[in-house]
């Protein structure tokens, strides 16, 4: 495994990178645009470009087909290629919080593997409608975007441990989320939550509920039993 270590050299362009390079650190630069050499890595299996000024991403990613983890945090993307979705080796992670998307790309629920997204503080007011397809997932991170309802297939995520939902406008959410079994942890401060569905009391794994800071909820008569069950519950 060789490692090229950038980080935190003030580069505006990417220089030669060794075509043997499985790991590749360019956090924290000055880079506005990707050039299409770096696709012809295709031994690449980690990718940093976060914190630079990039604000858009060439479909020519999806050479990269030995990639695992993958960090685009940070920068200045309004949206992001499709061709994500192609990326079948990315099991680890994928980060993309702290842009300007506007839209969840159903393309990504092609990510099969994946086991950690993160797409933290965008402007994202809908989810696909199908999302069956992060089979893996083991943590979803989308506080503080815009999100107002989840979608149904939200309970397909059935390796799903961590659901992190803070800062959204969700009023409601679907009774699917009782479907998520391995769930540890759920988070949903500061939405406008009015209740939960009876269905999280079939939640046996879950640990920490977070219910801070929802201005008009109504405490459910079963969410007492659930709390002296084990869970913890914030309020």
């Amino acid at each position: 495994m060789t490692l090229l270590d950038l980080n935190g050299r003030g580069l505006s362009s990417l220089p030669s990178v060794p075509p043997d390079v499985t790991r590749l650190d360019l956090y924290r630069n000055e880079l506005s645009s990707v050039p299409a050499a770096l696709w012809e890595c295709t031994g690449l299996e980690v990718l940093n470009l976060a914190a630079n000024r990039l604000s858009s991403l060439p479909p020519g990613i999806s050479a990269l087909t030995s990639l695992h983890t993958l960090d685009l945090g940070h920068n200045e993307f309004g949206s992001l290629p499709d061709e994500l979705g192609d990326l079948a080796g990315l099991t680890e992670y994928l980060y993309v919080s702290d842009n300007r998307l506007t839209e969840f790309p159903p393309a990504w629920c092609r990510l099969g593997r994946l086991r950690y997204l993160g797409c933290t503080d965008n402007r994202i007011s809908v989810l696909p409608p199908d999302l069956s397809g992060f089979s893996s997932l083991r943590e979803l991170r989308l506080y503080r975007n815009s999100l107002t309802e989840l979608p149904e297939s939200i309970g397909a995520l059935g390796a799903l441990r961590e659901l992190h939902l803070r800062g959204n406008r969700l009023t409601s959410l679907p009774d699917s989320i009782g479907s998520l079994a391995e769930l540890r942890q759920l988070d949903l401060r500061e939405n406008a939550l009015t209740t939960l569905p009876a269905s999280v009391a079939q939640l046996s794994k879950l640990d920490k509920l977070d219910l801070r800071w929802n201005k008009h909820f109504r405490e459910p008569a079963w969410l007492r039993d659930f709390e002296e069950a084990g869970c913890m519950v914030l309020r």
